[in-house]
């Protein structure tokens, strides 16, 4: 139970530290510089790569489920629940979050200097694109141990995170804190099994 407590301990430091570390005038900044500029090409791709997040995070404990049914492995079956939990966790933390703190978007509290490029709804922050994804790309990594699906899973994740700033839907400080609980949900997941299969 002391383990629980220090883990939730340093995933709320870890939250407060990533709000915290960036002055709104550093984020909107950050923001301004990767916002700026037309590309339609680039940001018809960065649409995609945003809207992507939902498909995969359904896909990927689903194809993990069904490789370890599909090869009798009884771990890679566990690993997709597993999977499954961790997202379904991550997205709880963000809904809590987002109600909790209520931080507008910032192109609505910047509407001169922040340019919208995909309809959003909700508050900013933190992230739930980019926590879902690195909570997803987390979940693959532990479940697989190679780094040809780490690598691809994280560079993914890594593109969702730059995207949502691209489009103007979020500030540099709501991915930080979107990486920090996604990787977290997973990271808890895990060493929760663990736990529990040691009892």
């Amino acid at each position: 139970m002391k383990s629980v407590a220090k883990i939730f301990l340093f995933f709320i430091i870890l939250l407060l530290v990533g709000h915290s570390a960036i002055s709104q005038n550093a984020d909107l900044r950050i923001l301004k510089s990767i916002n700026k500029n037309d590309f339609p090409v680039w940001d018809e791709s960065m649409r995609i790569t945003s809207d992507a997040v939902y498909p995969f995070m359904v896909v990927a404990p689903a194809a993990l489920w069904i490789t370890g049914h599909s090869y009798k492995d009884e771990e890679m079956k566990r690993n997709g629940i597993k999977t499954a939990i961790a997202i379904g966790g991550n997205i709880a933390i963000m809904v809590a979050l987002k109600e909790s703190v209520k931080r507008p978007r910032p192109y609505t509290s910047y509407p001169d200097d922040i340019v919208l490029r995909q309809k959003t709804t909700g508050f900013s922050f933190p992230s739930g694109h980019t926590s879902s994804a690195f909570a997803t790309a987390t979940a693959l990594t532990l479940s697989s141990k190679k780094w040809y699906v780490a690598v691809p899973a994280f560079t993914y994740a890594g593109l969702v995170g730059y995207s949502r700033m691209r489009l103007g839907a979020h500030y540099g400080s709501d991915v930080l804190v979107g990486i920090i609980v996604g990787v977290g949900s997973s990271l808890l997941t895990w060493q929760c099994d663990k736990w529990i299969s040691n009892k």
